[in-house]
C-alpha cells in the first residue's frame, strides 16, 4: 500500500510541476507576443517618423541652402563695400593730407609721418591697380613734396640747433681726460634731447623710405662746419685772452708745473693730456694773461701759437670722439665711417696745415740759425706722439689717407728737428772766428753760453730729442728703438756738441795775442761748461757714453791755470836766484850792484805792467778767481820775499833803496789781490 501511495504522490507532484511549467510557457509566449506587438508598433512609429523626417528634410534643405546663399551674398556685399570704401579712401588721401604736407613737419613730426605713410600706401595702390589714374601723379607729387620737406626739416633742425662748443666747455672736456680715466668718457650734448630724437626719427624714415643719402651729406657738412667753428673759437679764445689779466679759464683744468723750451721757462704753458710729467698751464690768467695788457713780443707770439696749437689738437680728438657718438645714432652703421671721415676732414686738414706751417717756420728759423725758435716744435712733437694712440683709435675705420695725416706730420717734425740738432752741432763747429766777437777780458764766449742754454733747454725734451735722432737711424736697432737706445743717442749728440764747442774755443783762444789771456778765456769757458753740466742733468746724460766727464773738464781747467801762471815767469825770473852772481861778503862789486838794480827794476816794471793788464781781465767764478789769485800770490810772494831778504836787506847795493825796492812783500800781495777786478 505504501509504495502505491508514494507513487501516487510523486505523480501528483510531477503533474503539478508540469502544470506550472505549462503556465510559465504560456506566460512567456504571451510576453513574447506582446513584445513582438510592441516591436511592430515601434517599427511602425519609427518608419512613420522617418517618413516624416524625409518629408521635412525635403522641404527644409532647399530653404537652408537658399538662406546660406543669401548670407554669402550679404558677406560679399559687405566686403565689396569695405573694399570700395578702402579704394575710395585712396582717392581722398591727397585731399586729406595736402594741408599737413603743405604746412610741413615742424612741431608735429609724428602726425606728418603718419600722413606720409598714408600717401605712400596710396602710391603703392595706384601703381599696382590703376597706374593710369591721375590720382597716382597727385599722390606721387605729395610724397615727393613730403620727402623734400623732411629733408628740409632735417637740415633746419640740424642747422638751428648745432652750435659751436664754447671754449670753456672744450677746456673742461680736455681737462677731464685724467679724471675720467677708467670711467665712461665725457660726452657733450651737442643737441637738445627732443630735437635729437626728431632728427633720429627723420633719418630713420629717410633711410627706410626716402631712398636718398643726401641727408648724410647735409649732416656731415653742417656738423663739420660746427666742429671747425669750435676749434676756431678756441683759437680766438686764446688770442683775445693772451694779454688780459685774470682771464676766465676752465675751472676743471688743474694747475700744474709748466713745460717750456724757451729762454724764459715761465712763459710757456705746454699741456700734455694724460701725462703726469707734462702739464697743463697754471691758471690761464697767470700764463696767457701775465703780460697785464702789455703788447706781446715775437717770442711771446710764438709761445702763444704753440700753446694754442697743442690745445687745439687735444680739443680736436675729444670733439671728434663726441661727434662720432652723436653720428652713431643718426647715420646708418654701414655709412658711419665714411660720413665721419668726411665730417672731420676740413678741421683735420686745417690742423695739419697749421702743423706744416709751424714746421716750415722751424725750417726757416733753422736756416737762419735761430735754434731756440726751432725748439718750439719739440713740445708739439711730444704732444702728438702721446696723443697718437687715442688719435688712431678715434680715426679707426677712416680712409688710409686720413689716418696717415698725423703720422706724416710727426715724421715731418722729427725730420726737421733732427736736422736742426745736426745743424746746431755743425754751426758750433763752423762758427766764424771774428776778432770783434772776442771779449777783451777773456770772459765766457756767447757761443758757449748759447750752446749750454740750448742743451739745457733740450733736457726738457730728452725722450723727444732722442726719438728724433733715432728716427734718422737706418740700422735695425733704430727700427725698434728703446728709451735706453734713444738716451744713448742723445748722450752721443751732446758729447758731439761739447766736443765741437771745445775745438771751436781752442780755435778762438788763438785770436788773443796774449797767451795768458787765451788761457783765462779757455779757463772761463771750461769752468762755465763744467758748472752748467753739474747743475743740470747734462752731466748724467754725458756720462752715459763718456766716462768721468767732470774729471776731464777739471783737467782742462788746471791746464789753463798752469798756462796762465807761466805768464808770471818773466816777472818772477827777475827776483829768482837764477843767473845771480855768488856774493862774497857784504861788499858788492859794481857789476853785482848793477845786476841787483836791474833785477829789482825789471821786477817792478814787470809787476806793474802785468797787474795793469790783468786787472781788466775777468774770471766770473768767484771761487776760481780767489783760487787763482791766492796761488799766484803765494808763488810771487815766496820768490820775491826770498829775493828781497837776500838782496834788499841783506846787502847794500844802492844808496837810494826806495828807488829800486818800491814794493814790500805785502804790497805785492795786495796788487795781486786786485787782479781780475776793474773796480779795484
Amino acid at each position: 500500500m505504501i509504495p502505491n501511495e508514494e507513487a501516487s504522490g510523486r505523480k501528483k507532484e510531477i503533474e503539478g510541476k508540469l502544470k506550472q511549467e505549462e503556465e510559465m510557457l504560456t506566460f512567456i509566449k504571451e510576453s513574447l507576443d506582446k513584445s513582438d506587438q510592441l516591436t511592430n508598433n515601434m517599427v511602425s512609429i519609427l518608419s512613420s517618423f522617418e517618413s516624416r523626417l524625409m518629408k521635412l528634410e525635403n522641404s527644409i534643405i532647399p530653404v537652408h541652402k537658399q538662406t546660406e546663399t543669401l548670407q554669402r551674398l550679404q558677406e560679399n556685399v559687405e566686403r565689396t563695400l569695405s573694399c570700395l570704401d578702402h579704394v575710395i579712401s585712396y582717392y581722398h588721401v591727397a585731399t586729406e593730407t595736402e594741408r599737413v604736407i603743405r604746412e610741413g613737419p615742424s612741431g608735429r613730426l609724428e602726425e606728418y609721418l603718419s600722413c606720409i605713410a598714408k600717401i605712400q600706401k596710396a602710391v603703392e595702390y595706384f601703381q599696382d591697380n590703376n597706374p593710369d589714374s591721375p590720382e597716382l601723379n597727385r599722390v606721387k607729387s605729395l610724397f615727393e613734396r613730403g620727402k623734400e620737406s623732411l629733408d628740409a626739416e632735417f637740415r633746419n633742425l640740424l642747422q638751428r640747433h648745432s652750435k659751436p662748443v664754447p671754449p670753456i666747455l672744450i677746456l673742461d672736456l680736455i681737462g677731464t681726460d685724467e679724471e675720467i680715466e677708467g670711467q665712461e668718457e665725457g660726452i657733450l650734448e651737442h643737441l637738445p634731447e627732443g630735437i635729437l630724437q626728431d632728427i633720429i626719427r627723420i633719418s630713420q624714415w629717410l633711410i627706410e623710405y626716402g631712398r636718398n643719402q643726401d641727408f648724410m651729406n647735409v649732416y656731415y657738412q653742417i656738423r663739420s662746419s660746427q666742429l671747425d667753428r669750435s676749434i676756431k673759437g678756441l683759437k680766438e679764445h686764446f688770442r683775445k685772452n693772451s694779454a688780459t689779466p685774470g682771464v676766465p679759464y676752465s675751472p676743471i683744468v688743474p694747475n700744474k708745473k709748466k713745460d717750456t723750451p724757451t729762454k724764459k721757462p715761465a712763459k710757456r704753458p705746454v699741456f700734455i693730456p694724460g701725462h703726469e710729467q707734462d702739464s697743463r698751464s697754471r691758471h690761464h690768467g697767470e700764463t696767457m694773461g701775465e703780460k697785464h695788457g702789455t703788447p706781446l713780443g715775437k717770442e711771446d707770439v710764438l709761445d702763444l701759437e704753440i700753446d694754442t696749437y697743442v690745445y687745439c689738437i687735444s680739443a680736436f680728438v675729444r670733439l671728434a670722439q663726441c661727434e662720432y657718438q652723436l653720428l652713431m645714432d643718426i647715420i646708418p652703421e654701414h655709412h658711419q665711417k665714411k660720413t665721419f671721415d668726411s665730417l672731420i676732414q676740413e678741421t683735420l686738414d686745417n690742423l695739419m696745415l697749421e702743423g706744416e706751417n709751424i714746421v716750415l717756420a722751424a725750417k726757416k728759423a733753422n736756416s737762419r740759425h735761430d735754434f731756440t725758435s726751432v725748439l718750439s716744435i719739440f713740445p708739439i712733437l711730444r704732444h702728438l706722439k702721446l696723443l697718437k694712440p687715442e688719435f688712431d683709435k678715434v680715426l679707426q675705420g677712416t680712409a688710409a689717407s686720413t689716418k696717415n695725416k698725423l703720422p706724416n706730420l710727426i715724421n715731418s717734425i722729427e725730420t726737421t728737428g733732427a736736422k736742426a740738432l745736426e745743424d746746431f752741432a755743425d754751426s758750433i763747429k763752423n762758427d766764424p772766428d771774428k776778432e770783434n766777437s772776442m771779449s777783451k777780458d777773456g770772459t765766457v764766449h756767447e757761443l758757449t753760453s748759447n750752446a749750454i742754454l740750448f742743451l739745457q733747454q733740450l733736457l726738457e725734451f730728452q725722450e723727444t730729442a732722442g726719438a728724433m735722432l733715432a728716427s734718422q737711424e737706418s740700422s735695425s736697432t733704430a727700427s725698434s728703438y728703446s728709451t735706453e737706445f734713444s738716451r744713448r743717442l742723445l748722450s752721443t749728440y751732446i758729447c758731439k756738441v761739447l766736443g765741437n764747442l771745445q775745438l771751436k774755443l781752442l780755435s778762438k783762444s788763438k785770436m788773443y795775442e796774449d797767451l795768458a789771456l787765451g788761457a783765462i778765456f779757455l779757463h772761463n769757458n771750461y769752468n762755465y761748461i763744467l758748472k752748467s753740466l753739474e747743475k743740470s742733468e747734462l752731466m748724467q746724460l754725458v756720462s752715459v757714453t763718456q766716462k768721468n766727464p767732470d774729471s776731464l773738464y777739471r783737467e782742462h781747467i788746471e791746464q789753463q791755470i798752469q798756462t796762465y801762471q807761466r805768464s808770471w815767469l818773466k816777472v818772477i825770473d827777475y827776483v829768482s836766484d837764477k843767473n845771480m852772481p855768488a856774493l862774497q861778503g857784504t861788499k858788492l862789486k859794481d857789476k853785482e850792484r848793477q845786476i841787483i838794480k836791474e833785477r829789482f827794476k825789471g821786477f817792478n816794471e814787470g809787476l806793474e805792467e802785468i797787474c795793469k793788464i790783468q786787472k781788466s781781465w775777468a774770471i766770473p767764478d768767484k771761487r776760481q778767481r780767489e783760487r787763482i789769485r791766492q796761488a799766484q800770490k803765494t808763488i810771487v810772494q815766496e820768490v820775491y820775499g826770498a829775493f828781497l831778504h837776500k838782496y834788499g836787506t841783506g846787502v847794500s847795493f844802492t844808496k837810494n833803496p826806495d828807488k829800486y825796492i818800491k814794493y814790500s812783500v805785502e804790497h805785492v800781495g795786495e796788487m795781486i789781490e786786485r787782479l781780475f777786478d776793474t773796480s779795484a
